[in-house]
C-alpha cells in the first residue's frame, strides 16, 4: 500500500516552506505520494474544516489522513510509520 502524506500549510509561512522542502526530499527517497494543501485556499473554496482544526499549528503533516506531526517533521517516526 502506498502511503499518502499531506502537508497542511498557508502562504507566507516560512516554517511551512522548510517542512515542504524536507517532505519533498523524503518523498523522492522513500517513494510516498505528497500533496500540499493551503488551508486558507481550501477555506476560500468553501471547505473551512482544515483551517478550523489545524490553522493554529501549521504546518501539519498528515499520514494517511491522520495527524502525524506539526510545526516540524518527526522524521524518525515518519520513516518508521512509512515502513509498516
Amino acid at each position: 500500500m502506498e502511503h499518502q502524506v499531506e502537508l497542511l500549510t498557508r502562504a507566507g509561512c516560512s516554517i511551512c516552506t522548510a517542512v515542504g522542502e524536507q517532505l519533498s526530499r523524503l518523498a523522492e527517497e522513500l517513494g510516498f505520494a505528497l500533496t500540499v494543501t493551503d488551508v486558507d485556499e481550501a477555506a476560500a473554496a468553501g471547505d473551512a474544516t482544515l483551517r478550523a482544526e489545524y490553522g493554529d499549528r501549521l504546518p501539519v503533516v498528515l499520514l494517511d489522513g491522520r495527524e502525524h506531526s506539526y510545526w516540524e517533521v518527526d522524521e524518525p517516526r515518519l520513516r518508521a510509520d512509512l515502513a509498516t
